[in-house]
């Protein structure tokens, strides 16, 4: 770990357990779903988590409840804000409404619209910015000054990162211990959370992390052993659109995760089609990234317990039936 990385807060399995304690009876205990096609398919047992069905419709909420309700008190009444391309935005909004706080949410202009529209629906003020021109985070932490609000970003933060771990805690009390769990990868805190989860609750399971081809950097810090920062890559994964991972969750993947792969936008697409078909699920392109990767052979999950996160069903419906009917 280097030096900047030891200076950190890092989260730990103890705030794992803080974060299942707080978000209890808040958020969502979304169900473990089980496929026998995709168990032919692979060779595999595999446990679906389907945060498609959670809160605001994504793994998000999980992190931004946590980490607004872990604020003080005072802090918290002069409000929060986030940028997000829309899942972590539609979760901040939604957590921020439940415990009563002013949100400001920076949203690239080409968001998806449904997306977009769920944020200002749950009462956050949305300013919006050009991803391609503009740096989100420098936005995000000018206005933080300006107004007097906390910046919570979508992963590179320790509460948000143990609240996402959440969801492997949860589906790991009740499948038992997994020999494989394979999540998206993004910035890397949900990851991040699952491979601390799955260290203490499923000792010697193997963690993979999958991201979209077009936007490998998660996989190139892996192997290079540094962060590594690609321009915003063009990918169905609006979700997974990130261009580096952050100085929290990069030490974490580095330490406890086995790997990290990647899929084509069009196993993307193929793995919707799954869903649809097979699960009667509406998964949106980043939520499938986990999924493609072991119904394409990435992973070798033959006679294995293996745990799939599904991270989230945001998706604009014209768009889910030209995707999956093309």
């Amino acid at each position: 770990m280097s030096e900047a990385a030891s200076s950190l807060r890092l989260p730990t399995f103890a705030d794992v357990e803080r974060a299942a304690a707080r978000i209890a009876g808040v958020a969502h205990r979304t169900p473990v779903l089980t496929s026998r096609t995709a168990d032919a398919r692979t060779g595999g047992r595999l446990f679906f988590k389907a945060e498609n069905l959670q809160r605001a419709g994504a793994f998000k909420f999980r992190g931004a409840y946590n980490a607004i309700s872990a604020l003080p008190e005072a802090v918290r009444r002069r409000g929060v804000i986030a940028y997000s391309s829309g899942n972590h935005a539609q979760a901040m909004a939604l957590a921020s409404q439940i415990l009563g706080v002013p949100a400001v949410i920076v949203m690239p202009h080409d968001a998806p619209a449904m997306k977009m529209a769920a944020t200002r629906g749950y009462g956050a003020e949305v300013v919006l910015y050009d991803r391609y021109s503009q740096d989100r985070e420098a936005l995000g932490r000018a206005l933080a000054a300006e107004r007097g609000l906390t910046l919570i970003p979508p992963y590179d933060h320790p509460d948000v990162i143990a609240g996402q771990g959440t969801l492997a805690l949860e589906l790991i009390a009740e499948t038992g211990p997994l020999d494989i769990l394979v999540a998206c990868l993004g910035g890397g805190g949900q990851l991040a959370g699952c491979a601390l989860a799955a260290a203490e609750a499923s000792p010697g399971c193997r963690v993979y992390g999958v991201e979209p081809e077009a936007g490998n950097d998660g996989q190139r810090s892996f192997r290079e052993g540094r962060i590594v920062r690609i321009p915003v890559p063009q990918t169905l994964a609006d979700g997974a659109q990130t261009t580096h991972l952050g100085a929290h969750t990069f030490p974490i993947i580095q330490a406890r995760v086995a790997d990290i792969l990647t899929v084509s936008d069009a196993q993307l697409v193929e793995t919707m089609r799954f869903f649809a078909e097979r699960m009667k699920l509406i998964v949106e392109p980043t939520g499938t990234l986990p999924t493609a990767a072991v119904l394409n052979g990435l992973v070798d999950v033959a006679d294995k317990r293996v745990g799939i996160v599904i991270s989230g069903g945001n998706i604009d419906l014209a768009a889910f039936a030209r995707l999956i009917g093309g």
